[in-house]
């Protein structure tokens, strides 16, 4: 459901709209398998979706895929920071996002401020232990 909400967000914010078939380009999957997630997030009432015309988010379901995107762009800058490689981060983000804790999110996120801050702590935690040129 999140990687929908997710995908729906990010066509309306580039394309203005969001349809079954760019939802379902977006994710590599079926246009029926997106039209029945379509009519479960329009019941649950965080889209309204009319057959043949488009959906557009509620302000519940834009306010969840907003978090969603967020939480998606703090792990991915937290890999990144750690030198970890775009391809690695987003398989890892893909797996990490659907199961991190609002808690450990917010440390993730306090640390990742303290990586920009202190560029150095991040090159020496991408080096392993006792870096530092010693």
């Amino acid at each position: 459901m999140e990687d929908y909400l997710e995908q729906i967000l990010e066509l309306i914010n580039t394309k203005g709209y969001a349809r079954v078939a760019d939802i379902a380009a977006g994710l590599g999957i079926s246009q029926a398998s997106v039209s029945h997630m379509v009519q479960r997030l329009d019941a649950e009432g965080l889209l309204n979706y009319e057959k043949y015309r488009g959906l557009l988010l509620t302000t519940a379901g834009e306010t969840l895929a907003r978090n969603i995107a967020r939480r998606h762009e703090i792990l991915t800058d937290f890999l990144h920071a750690l030198g970890v490689d775009g391809e690695t981060a987003h398989h890892d983000v893909e797996g990490m996002e659907h199961h991190i804790s609002p808690q450990t999110l917010r440390a993730i996120e306090g640390l990742l401020e303290v990586l920009r801050a202190n560029p150095e702590l991040a090159r020496r935690a991408t080096l392993g232990p006792g870096a530092g040129g010693k």
